[in-house]
């Protein structure tokens, strides 16, 4: 089994091809070999000089070793265990090595020479021979739109008999210029996804394999929802969670994610729906209520997001701005009220300025999930203690949830029945009563930008209601009037100038003698 990959700079580059040694932290003057638990794989360099070096990754496979534990009673127990083609053709097994090996290079790490990481740079990559059911197309639809230049050739099945036809394994050559990084998780997520099967069980921890693995590039890839089931051998309950979270959806809609099942080994030649996941990537969840009102809304901040280049997705915009609303709040001990599944549970366990963070939610299965995606049991102890999770309706009120700096309501209070916020309200404002408030929820006025999305419809099945920005800022304010607090708003996502942005986000804060001092001259 081989991979090799080739570096040419331009003419007049300030750095010399050998420098990919740097990146791949393999010396070019040496041969090394690392051991693996199904062979051995080998790194050595068949060319290295300034103007041209070519790493080559060979690994050799001991069909012995790769059954070993099995015995003559389980089922996949047979002759093809042995006698296949695993040592010769790309899979799963050169996408392990190559993570196992590559691993620092693949993570995006190197002392050496951190300008070129991120660095674009002149690539070669070939594959001798890559299981592909799909025939040249796949690997053409696959790494096409990541910005390589693919040549897939298909391999007799016998040169001697060209009668035969082809076999459904193909020669990959591909080239662009690509950051090497990229170019690495390109192929430890795609070798698999060709060859449409794993040597291990896929268990639920793939998932996050997956979406650590493509993170930058697969959740635009407008094959996604194929890479997915591939990768994740077609389990349909994993399939769903990923494609969930490659479309940053907080509250996955069942109906929504079942288009998506596989129907066959061959490359599906359909793209899905809109009712697939990807009208739903632009989206999350949110939603409007009939009324219109007539009034300006007055944005009084505007909270900015710093980005690696490229446009992150709503959903990735709005946690950013909770985190910049709560670091701006002051906050140390936070409620993450309807946490969910925990998207922003793990950004704030991230951030250690947040040193008590508990988690609330109706749903036991959601927090269940929460807790297995955060990985709480492998993670350090001290950060650990840092969360609690508990199960609780937010209309109803708990002592439990008393003297916290800051609450976020994020993508919530239009899952409430109507005739239930004012019962939200008091447990949250009233009640619990934390010095800042975050709310954020969805703009119905952008809904009408939304490509499929009906007028009469809202954004999420379970929405019982979308505000526009005049609704929600009158909302806004009578709570602030009510229980004692100040509001201020910002948009956040795209902005129309009609329509506005896609979500709205209002951070409410204890009124202080000065804070109404001021509110109060302001109405006079």
């Amino acid at each position: 089994m081989l991979l090799t990959i080739t570096c040419t700079p331009p003419e007049g580059a300030a750095w010399p091809a050998t420098d990919l040694g740097f990146l791949l932290h393999k010396n070019p003057d040496r041969v090394q070999a690392f051991e693996q638990s199904y062979g051995v794989a080998h790194v050595l360099y068949p060319e290295a000089n300034a103007a041209r070096c070519t790493a080559a990754l060979v690994l050799e496979i001991d069909p012995i070793r790769l059954v070993r534990g099995r015995s003559r009673g389980t089922p996949d127990f047979s002759l093809g265990q042995y006698v296949n083609d695993r040592p010769y053709a790309a899979s799963s097994l050169l996408s392990v090595a190559l993570g196992a090996v590559f691993r620092t290079a693949l993570h995006g790490r190197c002392d050496q020479r951190p300008e070129l990481v991120r660095t674009a740079l002149p690539l070669r990559i070939e594959l001798p021979a890559v299981p592909c059911k799909g025939g040249p197309e796949a690997a053409e639809r696959v790494f096409a739109p990541l910005g390589w230049s693919v040549a897939a050739i298909p391999l007799p099945l016998d040169p001697a008999f060209p009668e035969w036809g082809d076999s459904h394994y193909v020669r990959i050559e591909l080239t662009g210029i690509v950051a090497l990084t990229d170019a690495l998780s390109h192929l430890y997520v795609l070798l698999p996804v060709l060859d449409g099967a794993k040597h291990y069980w896929v268990a639920a921890d793939e998932v996050d394999k997956l979406i650590r693995a493509g993170s930058g590039w697969l959740a635009e890839h407008p094959e996604r929802a194929w890479i997915a089931r591939r990768y994740l051998a077609r389990r349909h309950s994993l399939v769903r969670t990923a494609l969930a979270r490659l479309a940053e959806i907080d509250d996955t809609d069942p109906e929504q994610l079942d288009a998506v099942e596989d129907t066959g080994d061959e490359f599906d030649t359909e793209q899905p729906n809109s009712g697939d996941i990807a009208a739903a990537s632009a989206t999350t969840d949110d939603s409007a209520v009939a009324a219109t009102v007539d009034a300006k809304v007055v944005v009084t901040e505007r909270i900015s997001i710093e980005t690696d280049g490229h446009t992150p997705s709503l959903a990735v915009q709005r946690r950013a701005a909770v985190l910049t609303a709560l670091r701006a709040a002051g906050a140390r001990r936070v409620l993450d009220l309807g946490c969910g599944e925990g998207a922003l549970l793990r950004e704030l366990l991230a951030d250690t300025t947040f040193s008590e963070i508990v988690g609330v939610d109706v749903s036991m299965r959601s927090l269940n999930i929460a807790k297995r995606r955060l990985r709480l049991e492998r993670i350090p102890q001290q950060s650990a203690q840092r969360l609690t999770l508990r199960q609780g309706a937010l209309t109803y009120t708990d002592a439990r949830l008393r003297g916290y700096d800051a609450a976020v309501l994020m993508e919530v209070i239009e899952h409430v029945d109507a005739p239930r916020l004012g019962a939200l309200e008091q447990s949250v404002f009233g009640s619990a009563a934390p010095g800042s408030v975050i709310v954020t929820t969805p703009n119905a006025e952008y809904n009408s930008l939304y490509e499929g999305l009906a007028a009469d419809k809202f954004r999420h099945s379970d929405h019982r209601f979308e505000w526009t920005r005049a609704e929600f800022t009158a909302w806004a304010h009578g709570v602030a009037n009510r229980y004692g607090y100040h509001a201020r708003f910002a948009p956040i996502g795209p902005e129309h100038p009609d329509a506005g942005s896609s979500s709205q986000l209002a951070v409410f804060t204890k009124a202080t003698a000065e804070t109404a001092d001021g509110a109060a001259k302001g109405a006079a």
